[in-house]
């Protein structure tokens, strides 16, 4: 809490009051009575009596209620102090491969498992950029354009199943429509996180043409290659409607991630397992960080009205005591 006067000079008013005070004693040492009296013992009892004091509370009040208002009138305020947190936001889209091979079980549960929930705390984590979703297979679809509510960006990667699009990798499609949802921001920068476990096999666009039209438009684009290095085993459907597991190599195309990644300024990861997704997720995230402006600030409310009040009381006394109690011969 911080105490201040707006209008301080205000304070000198009160070098008056113990003028006033010193007035007010001296004219009471030279001031003579204007009655005549036969027999003065009576009265000069009286005058020291104990109610002598009475006869300067009127002038006391007076004075009392001139400092009050001289304090009023200087505007007493208290302040509190805060900051102003201005950030300047980074538009993101996730670019997430729903393929059937993301259903291979070398990251833990599986591919697409894995990724949803590594890109949803991530997207949990950046609470002043927008974040949208692009998914991929053999065609690409917008799931959620840019938005500051992850909760639904955290829904819409919860439902995400392998199936919703036709078969395909279309690497390509998938990274150009991220870079459209970015076509028309305005942020300081843009970024597309895109994530595959094959190589481009669909689509109109190959994954070049796209990451230089990212680069075309200010678009910084990190590629992650999921799948471990070898082989992997992948549930498939079995002729009973059940389910059986082949062995198939992993074929993720790090020259052409890569080349994408560095032709727009950004990187190319690979992820072998859950733990390495969550660190490439986490060193992404420190790229990627947000400017944030800090400005401090007080606030200050008037407290005037309290000084104000008092003194009217003091006043208001004085001329209640002055015709009542402590009224004077004229």
């Amino acid at each position: 809490m911080i105490f201040r006067f707006e209008d301080p000079w205000m304070l000198l008013l009160l070098g008056v009051v113990p003028l006033l005070g010193w007035w007010y004693a001296s004219r009471g040492k030279t001031r003579r009575g204007s009655l005549t009296y036969s027999d003065v013992d009576g009265l000069l009892r009286a005058h020291g009596g104990d109610g002598r004091w009475l006869q300067h509370l009127p002038a006391t009040l007076r004075g009392l209620a001139l400092v009050c208002l001289i304090v009023a009138f200087a505007r007493p305020q208290t302040g509190v102090t805060g900051e102003n947190v201005v950030s300047e936001g980074i538009d993101i889209v996730l670019a997430l491969d729903v393929s059937s091979s993301m259903l291979a079980e070398d990251l833990a549960p599986n591919r697409l498992e894995a990724a949803k929930a590594v890109a949803a705390d991530f997207a949990a984590g950046r609470v002043n950029d927008r974040i949208g979703l692009v998914i991929f297979a053999g065609k690409a679809f917008t799931q959620a354009p840019l938005t500051l509510d992850h909760s639904v960006v955290a829904s819409l990667l919860a439902e995400l199943e392998v199936g919703m699009i036709e078969d395909g990798t279309a690497v390509g499609m998938g990274l150009a429509t991220a870079v459209k949802r970015l076509q028309a921001s305005e942020a300081a920068s843009k970024v597309v996180v895109l994530l595959t476990d094959g190589r481009n096999n669909r689509g109109e666009i190959d994954p070049v043409t796209a990451a230089q039209a990212a680069q075309a438009l200010g678009v910084r684009v990190y590629t992650i290659g999921a799948g471990a290095r070898g082989m992997a085993r992948v549930p498939v459907p079995d002729r009973f409607g059940g389910r059986r597991y082949v062995t198939t190599r992993v074929d993720v195309d790090e020259p052409a991630l890569r080349a994408t990644a560095e032709t727009t300024g950004g990187r190319y990861y690979r992820a072998t397992d859950r733990e390495s997704l969550e660190a490439i997720y986490e060193e992404i995230d420190q790229l990627e960080t947000t400017e944030m402006l800090v400005e401090n600030f007080t606030s200050y409310g008037e407290r005037f009205t309290w000084p104000l009040i008092l003194g009217m009381i003091f006043l208001l006394a004085e001329i209640v005591l002055g015709r009542t109690w402590l009224r004077t011969l004229p």
